[in-house]
C-alpha cells in the first residue's frame, strides 16, 4: 500500500484528487478539506471525481496520538468489505499547539492518504 501525504496549508477550503483502487475498483478520489469556525475542526469528505458519489461526508479530521486512528476505518464496508482507503492524522512537530488540528495551526499536523486499508493479520 503506498501512502500520500497530503501537502495542507492554512487555506480553510483545500481539494486534492488522488488515486484511490478499492476492491480492483479504480478511481479518482476528491478529497475535500474544510475549516469550520464554530467547532474549530477541519472536516474531510471524500467524492469520485467522476461520478460525484460521495463516500464519506464530513468526518472530523483528528489526531492519533500513540495508537493508530484509521479515519475511515467506519467506512469499511464499502466496496466489498475493502473500504476507500485510510486516512490518518499524526503530529508533524513534537508539541502541536493544540490536540487537534485548528485554524492556525494545521501545518503541524500530516494527514497520510492510503488507497486501501491494510487487511487484519489472523490465523
Amino acid at each position: 500500500m503506498d501512502y500520500y501525504i497530503l501537502p495542507v496549508t492554512g487555506d480553510p477550503w483545500q481539494v486534492f484528487y488522488l488515486p484511490a483502487s478499492p476492491d480492483g475498483h479504480a478511481f479518482e478520489a476528491r478529497v475535500e478539506l474544510r475549516y469550520f469556525p464554530l467547532p474549530d475542526k477541519w472536516i474531510l469528505s471524500i467524492s469520485d471525481t467522476i461520478t460525484g458519489q460521495v463516500y464519506v461526508n464530513q468526518i472530523p479530521v483528528i489526531c492519533s496520538y500513540g495508537q493508530v486512528n484509521d479515519l475511515l476505518w467506519p467506512f469499511r464496508h464499502l466496496f466489498r468489505g475493502n473500504g476507500i482507503g485510510s486516512l490518518f492524522c499524526l503530529k508533524a512537530v513534537e508539541n502541536p499547539s493544540t490536540q487537534d488540528p485548528s485554524e492556525h495551526n494545521l501545518e503541524e499536523f500530516m494527514i497520510l492518504w492510503g488507497d486501501c486499508w491494510p487487511a487484519p493479520s489472523g490465523g
